[in-house]
């Protein structure tokens, strides 16, 4: 998926190593929730599933599906402009606006949703009055993106830290340095 079978194949020579991983990711997590407050997914939200135990009652030991539920929290995304929920132009899963996080968190009693699945060129982008933040760990996303990467530290009292982080040199790569002499500053 997005070159990741391909690059199993060329780096190691055979599929198996991808089918390793693929069925180390029907067994995964869907979601996870720290200290009963924060709401983490790959994806988003879906319109079929109002609660956590809703979500608690999907059969994961599967592939995801390429609709339903679980393709919705794998696939779906916030859009700022949305107000409830649309189609997806991905072709899977939706967007869902503002009302439908608030919603979400208020019934499940929660205060963020903390997702990933979304390219940001910053590594970290808030929505919907800061009820949803998207988090992106790939930087320089597929070698030609030029993003830059992110991850978040939450505390013990649950304050939480955004750190973005470039990627690190590609092996056989000169790398050129950029400093400017003292006598330019």
């Amino acid at each position: 998926v997005y070159g990741f079978y391909d690059e199993c194949v060329r780096k190691y020579g055979t599929a198996n190593i991808w089918t390793v991983f693929t069925d180390t990711f029907d067994h995964m997590p869907l979601t996870a929730v720290i200290e009963n407050s924060i709401f983490c997914t790959h994806g988003g939200l879906s319109p079929s599933l109002e609660t956590l135990d809703h979500i608690h009652q999907i059969d994961r030991v599967k592939e995801v599906p390429h609709d339903g539920s679980m393709c919705d929290l794998m696939w779906s995304d916030p859009d700022d402009e949305t107000v409830e929920w649309a189609m997806s132009p991905r072709g899977a899963g939706y967007v869902f606006g503002a009302e439908v996080s608030e919603k979400f968190l208020q019934t499940n009693h929660l205060k963020l949703i903390a997702r990933a699945h979304q390219l940001v060129n910053e590594g970290f982008k808030w929505s919907h009055e800061r009820r949803v933040i998207t988090v992106w760990g790939a930087p320089n996303y597929c070698y030609r993106c030029g993003n830059q990467a992110a991850y978040m530290e939450v505390s013990e009292h649950l304050n939480s830290t955004t750190v973005q982080y470039e990627p690190a040199p590609r092996r056989g790569e000169i790398q050129l340095s950029c400093t400017s002499p003292e006598y330019f500053l």
